[in-house]
């Protein structure tokens, strides 16, 4: 069984649903059989990278929230990312715009390190907040993985992968995928969202017995 996966290294819930998916896994009797494929898809291709605004003063200015709302918003994805077991630092979060890091995926993916590189740089961005739109931040997270430091420079410095992040986001707009994360399991279920573990469970068993 396959499951590809439509995620943003910059979706809090992507982060929360790849958790609960790992959750339903572990009760899941044949997930020997399941095979991941994770898949690119900017939230917001046009976001300008910016270390000199925190993330509540972003959401101020391009949301039309007050401060407190901004923050009311960022303390619900914290306190259901508390619910998996991670731990959110969103107000330190940097600002950055996620296509180097999508490149960066597509390459890992070529090594079998997709779900790998998936987990690193989600953790750099929500729990250490570093900037993923950093080449030194992105070839230090690569080599956390087993990643070749010169390799990943060689390909961050050029637009090597670039093809493969539009390619899914084309993809993505064809199948309808408005938001992530968007799973799709055997290209005949989908599930929409950071649901709860039971219904990933729950499409995990009619995708093995359909």
């Amino acid at each position: 069984m396959e499951i590809k996966i439509w995620s943003d290294v910059r979706c809090p819930f992507c982060y929360i649903g790849k958790r609960k998916l790992e959750a339903a896994l572990e009760q899941f009797p044949q997930k020997d059989k399941v095979r991941i494929s994770w898949k690119s898809f900017q939230l917001d291709p046009s976001l300008e990278t910016r270390t000199d605004m925190n993330v509540i003063d972003y959401f101020v200015e391009t949301k039309g929230v007050t401060a407190e709302q901004a923050r009311q918003m960022l303390s619900g994805a914290t306190q259901m990312a508390g619910e998996v077991g991670l731990n959110f630092d969103l107000e330190k979060g940097v600002l950055a715009n996620s296509f180097k890091a999508h490149r960066l995926i597509q390459m890992a993916k070529t090594q079998e390190l997709g779900d790998e590189i998936e987990e690193a740089l989600f953790k750099a961005h929500f729990e250490e907040a570093k900037n993923i739109d950093d080449t030194a931040v992105l070839i230090s997270v690569a080599a956390s993985i087993g990643m070749k430091e010169a390799e990943v420079r060689e390909i961050l410095n050029s637009d090597a992968f670039a093809y493969e992040v539009k390619q899914d986001e084309l993809e993505a707009r064809n199948i309808g995928v408005r938001g992530v994360p968007f799973f799709v399991f055997d290209d005949r279920y989908a599930v929409s969202g950071a649901q709860p573990v039971e219904v990933f469970l729950q499409t995990l068993e009619e995708t093995i017995s359909n």
